[in-house]
């Protein structure tokens, strides 16, 4: 029996929603995002400690990959929406479901650091999806207090450097035994990835871009890779699979393991790229028509990546509490806070021209970073962006 005022859900499209509806959530309806995260560790507590991976109908589906509703649950604790009774035993189960046994490549990923192609099939996107879900564990860790869960788990997000392949620049499927796949190619759609291909993972290290930086050459070197995905046309002989659309080169906006990359070009400092390029996403893939959307809704998380992205600002790795900044859509987006305070977000002189950002400024102060922060938006802050029709 729910406690009073209290709603119990079902149906979360993991793999879609953690990215960008689930922060979404937080920010303009904190209270229903607290009783979704109290549906997903009800669910765990009383699946055998296992936290639901695509459940409908108040049952597990294993549906599409990862334990996303990790990096949900724990955004919301670190945000202070969802508060545990017990945080040990919260840890716990986050512990379960990233240390089960038996289940979709686990037991080699924490034995060899990495999903093997040999045992199990969409092993690339496994691994990378495995370390994203791991270090939202070990932000979790810290936070309570529990500092050697966290380097156990900061340790084992960085599993996704076992599949780079210095030599091709991608991440690659790898045996057992340590060694590539053969006949590479990065557009093709294989086992190896879900519901993608290389290209379109190349980037799926949302809680290490440093990391990940550092491994293209640094920011050149990222913007670099950067273009070349927005820009690489798919060969001919390759078929395009059903769910590769809202194409833009080899990014598919259709589909959501590519939804943070666009805004990636802030860390490869040439920011006018994002403005760019969300700018077309929102006008050349989202209209009034019946088939308005280029892709599957996936419970919300296509609609929340426009929200976000027509305000100005998008959640790389919600984890963290960092949004980073674009050209908005809109003149002025106003979020009413629970605390009762008002975020405004403001474009001086924005038009189709004057897509670019000169400068920043929060209330009133001259601002240098990149991105905003979840406390400066909790805040009720008053963020002022110059525009320009100039690049640099």
């Amino acid at each position: 029996r729910l406690p009073k005022g209290q709603a119990a859900y079902s149906t979360f499209s993991l793999w879609d929603t953690y990215r960008t509806a689930h922060p979404l959530y937080n920010l303009i309806d904190p209270k229903t995002s607290r009783d979704l995260v109290r549906s997903l560790v009800d669910f765990g507590r009383e699946n055998g400690g296992h936290l639901p991976v695509w459940s409908m109908f108040a049952s597990e589906t294993d549906m599409m990959i990862g334990y996303h509703s990790v990096p949900v649950i724990v955004e919301a604790v670190l945000k202070g929406i969802y508060k545990p009774r017990d945080k040990t035993a919260l840890l716990a189960l986050l512990r379960s479901t990233a240390e089960r046994r038996g289940y979709r490549g686990l037991d080699e990923y924490q034995r060899l650091g990495y999903v093997p192609y040999d045992t199990e099939e969409e092993s690339v996107s496994k691994t990378l999806e495995y370390a994203y879900d791991d270090a939202a564990i070990a932000a979790y860790a810290r936070w309570m207090g529990d500092e050697a869960t966290a380097k156990r788990y900061e340790a084992r997000a960085q599993s996704y450097r076992k599949l780079w392949d210095a030599e091709r620049g991608f991440f690659r499927a790898r045996s057992a035994s340590g060694v590539w796949r053969t006949d590479f190619n990065p557009f093709a759609y294989t086992k190896d990835y879900t519901e993608s291909n290389a290209y379109q993972y190349l980037f799926s290290v949302q809680h290490d871009v440093e990391g990940l930086k550092a491994k293209m050459g640094g920011a050149d070197g990222l913007a670099q890779r950067l273009d070349a995905f927005f820009s690489a046309e798919t060969p001919k002989h390759v078929e395009l699979p059903i769910f590769s659309t809202g194409m833009i080169g080899q990014y598919a906006h259709g589909n959501e393991p590519g939804h943070h990359v666009i805004f990636l070009y802030n860390a490869a400092r040439q920011p006018w790229r994002t403005a760019e390029l969300s700018r077309e996403v929102c006008q050349k893939f989202y209209t009034d028509r019946p088939d308005g959307l280029c892709g599957n809704e996936d419970c919300g998380q296509m609609s929340a990546w426009y929200a976000f992205a027509a305000m100005g600002f998008y959640p790389v790795d919600p984890v963290q509490g960092h949004y980073e900044l674009t050209s908005p859509l809109w003149r002025e987006s106003l979020i009413a806070l629970p605390n009762g305070k008002v975020f405004t977000l403001t474009a001086e002189g924005l038009s189709d021209e004057n897509c670019y950002i000169k400068s920043v400024t929060v209330n009133g102060q001259p601002y240098t970073k990149s991105f905003l922060t979840y406390d400066l938006i909790l805040s009720g802050a008053k963020v002022t962006l110059e525009m320009t029709d100039q690049r640099g």
